[in-house]
């Protein structure tokens, strides 16, 4: 909140032509597999809209992207958790038969090659495949950690829920691994699992709290260490990247990590393309060059359809459609599509949702406590937040 309050958090716009999903989408397709269903339930219009418009695959070859909202085929609830999701979906399965399902989560900033866990798995002759990202051992009690078998790497001994305590890598002691929450199940196995799941009454019905913790504790589940991950094209710097956007601090800091000389997640990558629908719009422009007036962006992403006329851009990821007026600065911030910043503003480390209006001299961002004040979210990490459509005024 509030980027969540009129949409799914995977229909959140990031790095200025994306959508959240777009990540999980282009790494799935990518990987090769090519019949794909996207469970939705909570405010999925805009999410619906941009699969429809977007992910539109050769209806020829039989390939597809569907959304399948919660239809109340198994009762008349609606979805209780990630596993009573697929498990009132089961038609989709039935319908496709597979013998390998991958299941992963649609809001996470990473690419992966799925193709690798999946050879994987099929060569363990396990069930259930879990994908681990290591991560600093002081965060263990923000996941689940996973502790490998010391007679196979690639067999998990235990899964731990959100420990307080956690055992570092014998290869990195500061590191734990952390689920990803990507999965690759033999189907039947899934099927067995989320319906037996679907009876136990105490069940959250959740894919890591209670069907991962099942499969570990009868022996059969594996390991599969993202770090291992070879993605066509990923630099040095970006290999094994992977971002949980579950805070407006973790979202911004991720989009600040893509407009380094350098960035930490490189979006340049032509070898592995992350595909969104953006088409039809002007290319950015910037106009007036006069030394008091000029218009100009440094370190920053700037995509199609922006004009910055005569103002100043820094650190910053301006999405489609915003337009900057003159005099006006725009730091370290993230502006959605259609943001209009007027003459003389200043915006300082600040998020703007879709067609937010900034009055002229207008200043938002540097007095976190006048923010709050007016009405604004800001964010433990000093981030303020301005909900879609709204106006700031002088």
């Amino acid at each position: 909140m509030p980027l969540t309050a009129d949409r799914a958090k995977p229909a959140v716009p990031f790095g200025g032509i994306y959508r959240l999903i777009d990540f999980a989408l282009s790494n799935i397709v990518n990987s090769g597999y090519l019949k794909v269903v996207v469970l939705t339930q909570y405010k999925s219009h805009s999410l619906d809209r941009h699969i429809a418009q977007t992910w539109r695959m050769s209806n020829l070859l039989g390939n597809y992207v569907a959304p399948v909202p919660a239809q109340q085929r198994r009762g008349k609830s609606w979805f209780l958790g990630s596993a009573d999701a697929i498990h009132q979906s089961m038609n989709v399965i039935e319908d496709e038969r597979p013998d390998i399902v991958v299941i992963v989560g649609a809001d996470n900033i990473y690419r992966m090659d799925f193709s690798q866990m999946v050879s994987q798995h099929m060569d363990s002759g396990l069930p259930l495949t879990v994908a681990g990202i290591r991560q600093p051992i002081d965060l263990a009690d923000q996941f689940g950690v996973i502790q490998a078998s010391e007679a196979n790497p690639h067999k998990i001994e235990a899964f731990l829920e959100k420990p307080k305590t956690a055992i570092g890598l014998k290869d990195a002691p500061d590191q734990i691994l952390a689920s990803m929450g990507n999965y690759v199940f033999d189907a039947d196995a899934l099927v067995e699992a989320v319906n037996a799941d679907a009876e136990d009454a105490d069940s959250a019905h959740d894919m890591g709290g209670n069907i991962v913790p099942a499969f570990v504790k009868d022996g059969r589940a594996g390991l599969y260490d993202f770090t291992f991950n070879d993605v066509p094209g990923a630099s040095g710097e970006d290999h094994a990247y992977w971002r949980d956007v579950g805070t407006v601090d973790a979202f911004y800091e991720a989009n600040q990590d893509l407009i380094s000389v350098v960035p930490t997640f490189n979006l340049y990558n032509e070898a592995w393309p992350l595909h969104t629908g953006y088409t039809g719009l002007p290319p950015a422009k910037f106009v007036y060059g006069h030394q008091e007036r000029l218009g100009h962006a440094l370190d920053s992403i700037i995509s199609p359809g922006v004009i910055i006329s005569g103002g100043e851009v820094v650190g910053s990821v301006l999405s489609p459609g915003v337009r900057v007026n003159s005099w006006s600065s725009v730091r370290d911030s993230v502006l959605f599509d259609g943001v209009q910043v007027g003459r003389n503003a200043t915006i300082d480390h600040v998020i703007l949702d879709k067609n937010v209006v900034v009055e002229e001299g207008a200043i938002i961002g540097v007095d976190k406590e006048h923010d709050a004040a007016r009405g604004f979210t800001v964010t433990p990490g000093g981030i303020t937040v301005v909900a879609k459509g709204q106006r700031v005024p002088r």
